[in-house]
C-alpha cells in the first residue's frame, strides 16, 4: 500500500527516513510499559526522539521513552516504538492513527503490540506472558471516529480476526519450543488513569475479560484499517484489585514488567526471526 505524499503518516516515514536512508520496515513493534528493553537489541539501530517527528507529542508516562527506532533484529528490518501515546494522557483518540500508519509508510507488513496487563485469571501471575485472542473496548471511544480517511482504508472495518489467527499460532508454537508459559485470553481496554475498582473487575470477569490494560485497542482498529496484521502479547503485571492482598501502583507493574521481559524478550527474537525465513 502507498501512503499520499503529504499525509502525515507519510511525512513522518520520510523524516524517519532521512535518518535511515532507504529504510524499508517488515515488522513494526510497540514496546509497552516497562518493556522498553527490547529496542536495545535491535542492531544498527538509529533512534528518533518523538518531539522531532512531525505531529508525534512527547511521551509523558514513566516507564515510555518515547523513541521511534528503526534497526535490525535477527537480521529482520524492524520499526519500533518506545512507548505509546494513551487516552489518558489527555490525548483525542485519533492521535493513535499517526504512529500506527507511519509504520504502513515505512513497509512494515505486521505489529507486534506488548502491554503491561492486570490479570483477572489466577493461573495468569505477575511475570507471566498473555496472548491476547480478543478485546473489549471499554474505552468509550474509537480512533476510526469522523471523516474516513479512503486512502488509508475502507469505512468500515471488519473486527473478526483482529488478533491474526495465524500470527498467534506462530507465537504458541514458538513459545512452546521455547519452554516459556503463554496463557491465552480476552483484554479489556480501559480509559484509565485509575486503576479499576473490584466491583468493575468482577463486571469484566463476567463479561469474558482475563486481563485489563490502558492501551492496545484503538492501535489494533488502526492497525486494521490500514490492513496490518496484528499480534498481541500482555506482560501480566500484577492480579486485577480484589483478586490479591497486593496493593496495585505504577512502579510495581514496571518492576514486574521487567520481570515477565525476561520471558518476553527471546519470544519476540524468535518471532521477529519468522518473518526473515522463506
Amino acid at each position: 500500500m502507498s501512503s499520499p505524499s503529504l499525509d502525515p503518516a507519510a511525512i513522518a516515514a520520510d523524516v524517519l527516513r532521512e535518518h535511515a536512508p532507504g529504510f524499508t520496515a517488515r515488522l513494526g513493534i510497540v514496546l509497552g510499559s516497562g518493556l522498553g528493553g527490547l529496542a536495545e537489541e535491535l542492531l544498527d539501530a538509529v533512534a528518533v526522539p518523538y518531539a522531532e517527528i512531525p505531529g508525534f507529542p512527547r511521551s509523558t508516562v514513566v516507564g515510555h521513552a518515547g523513541r521511534f527506532l528503526l534497526g535490525r533484529l535477527e537480521g529482520v528490518p524492524v520499526a519500533c516504538m518506545q512507548g505509546r501515546f494513551h487516552l489518558y494522557e489527555g490525548h483525542e483518540p485519533a492521535i493513535v492513527k499517526l504512529p500506527i500508519r507511519t509504520f504502513r509508510a515505512l513497509g512494515a507488513e505486521a505489529l507486534l503490540l506488548t502491554n503491561a496487563a492486570g490479570s483477572l485469571r489466577p493461573e495468569a501471575r505477575p511475570g507471566s506472558l498473555m496472548l491476547i485472542t480478543d478485546h473489549l473496548n471499554f474505552q468509550w471511544a474509537n480512533p476510526l471516529i469522523g471523516p474516513n480517511d479512503d486512502d488509508w482504508g475502507e469505512r468500515f472495518v471488519d473486527l473478526e480476526n483482529a488478533y491474526d489467527p495465524e500470527l498467534r499460532s506462530r507465537l504458541l508454537r514458538l513459545a512452546d519450543e521455547l519452554g516459556v508459559v503463554l496463557h491465552q485470553g480476552v483484554y479489556c481496554g480501559l480509559l484509565g488513569p485509575t486503576f479499576e475498582t473490584p466491583a468493575e473487575i468482577r463486571a469484566y470477569r463476567t463479561l469474558g475479560a482475563d486481563a485489563v490494560g490502558m492501551s492496545t485497542v484503538p492501535e489494533v482498529i488502526v492497525a486494521r484499517h490500514c490492513g496490518l496484521r496484528v499480534a498481541v502479547v500482555s506482560a501480566i503485571t500484577n492480579m486485577a484489585v480484589g483478586m490479591s492482598t497486593e496493593p496495585v501502583a505504577h512502579g510495581a507493574v514496571l518492576d514486574m514488567a521487567a520481570q515477565a521481559a525476561a520471558a518476553l524478550v527471546p519470544l519476540a527474537r524468535a518471532f521477529v526471526r519468522t518473518f526473515g525465513e522463506g
